[in-house]
């Protein structure tokens, strides 16, 4: 039988503080955001990824907004029966995410491409809009290009634009220490790059130079 001593006693109570301080470390580096859905619930890969990241979370407190404004827009397209279709549909495509190489370059693109949707299909989406967390879709005529360029911005830090046309588009991010409209990305066909300042846009493609852009009326 185990003699209990004043030595072994502090051992066990010294053991019990260090497994607590532990914890507590540990609990302090992976801290919990408000989102749309319960965090304590979470248990999808993508889901912790995004209760535990703070750009993360307020693009799905934004994205959560704009679908419930969409919801109620009778004028929708597609109409707000479908446009409940298609969210369940893209959460489902938002967690395969999780399987990933680059796990978090997937969701943003993710959110960012689905609030481009339903900005785009929207128009009480697009101007009920009061924290200007979101803004576009916005359209650019580019030299060089057949299609015109639809922008959509995620004002959250870093900046996130989703870019789209003709049958292509990419999630850009905006590149650190600019505040400005300086963003970047890449995907398996090369690099981008996206620039705005003031009305001076310009747009650069795998395979390309830099593409003068102008702005073109939106409805």
């Amino acid at each position: 039988m185990l003699k209990v001593t004043p030595l072994l006693v502090s051992l066990l109570v010294a053991a019990a503080c260090a497994t607590v301080s532990l914890s507590a470390v540990a609990a302090k580096r992976t801290p919990t955001f408000k989102t749309s859905f319960d965090c304590a619930t979470a248990r999808l890969p993508v889901e912790k990824l995004v209760c535990q990241d703070a750009r993360l979370a307020q693009m799905d407190l934004e994205l959560s907004r704009l679908y419930q404004l969409a919801l109620t827009d009778q004028r929708s397209v597609p109409p707000p029966d479908k446009v409940e279709i298609d969210q369940r549909f893209w959460i489902a495509t938002r967690n395969q995410c999780g399987t990933q190489a680059d796990i978090k370059t997937c969701t943003i693109r993710s959110y960012a491409e689905r609030a481009h949707q339903l900005r785009q299909g929207s128009a009480i989406a697009r101007t009920k809009d009061p924290s200007r967390q979101t803004e576009g879709p916005l359209a650019f005529r580019c030299a060089g290009l057949n299609a015109l360029v639809a922008a959509t911005f995620f004002t959250v830090e870093p900046g996130v634009v989703f870019l789209a046309w003709a049958n292509n588009s990419v999630a850009l991010t905006q590149a650190p220490g600019n505040p400005g409209g300086q963003y970047a990305g890449k995907d398996v066909r090369g690099s981008y790059r996206f620039w705005q300042n003031g009305s001076d846009v310009l747009f650069q493609v795998p395979g390309s130079g830099q593409m003068s852009c102008a702005a073109e009326p939106t409805s």
